[in-house]
């Protein structure tokens, strides 16, 4: 089963859904989760196991924003982005060759901020957390770009034809 398909069947992604993801609102609420997130996580040294209910919040706030918004079309930046990771899980083929190869490297950089941010929680310490992060967000926002471009040539095929 393919990944990207299964996480979209499990964030309930039809089309209305991503018309919906797509709105700026969506994109930056959900990078607004990270800190969030993390400053849940790190409570527990605060508040024991009482920060189980902020990182529940963070985490129900995840599922549901993809539909909490009112649908866009792809105008802006991140909407444009986010049609093109629709695009792309819809057909793989749109993606060149070099640009797969720059999503690959995206992925190892995502997954090894996300280690860095996991051992820096476990041994609360700011600096793997912090740089982490920002390896995480420099990630996904590259990514999102990438997919911005994606849609813009999806488009642009499109009209040609």
């Amino acid at each position: 089963m393919d990944v990207k398909n299964a996480v979209a069947r499990a964030f309930r992604m039809d089309d209305e859904a991503w018309r919906r993801h797509a709105n700026p609102w969506s994109v930056w609420t959900r990078f607004a989760a990270i800190p969030l997130m993390l400053a849940a996580i790190w409570s527990r040294t605060w508040i024991g196991w009482w920060c189980l209910l902020p990182i529940a919040a963070v985490i129900i706030w995840l599922f549901v924003n993809p539909t909490a918004f009112r649908p866009v079309e792809p105008r802006s930046w991140a909407a444009r982005g986010i049609y093109g990771e629709r695009a792309w899980v819809q057909d793989k083929s749109l993606v060149p060759p070099d640009h797969r190869a720059v999503l690959r490297i995206l992925v190892v950089l995502g997954l090894t901020g996300f280690a860095l941010v996991v051992w820096g929680l476990v041994r609360l310490d700011v600096w793997p957390t912090a740089f982490g992060a920002a390896l995480v967000i420099v990630a996904q926002l590259w990514r999102i770009d990438r997919f911005g471009w994606l849609w813009e040539r999806a488009e642009q095929r499109r009209t040609d034809h």
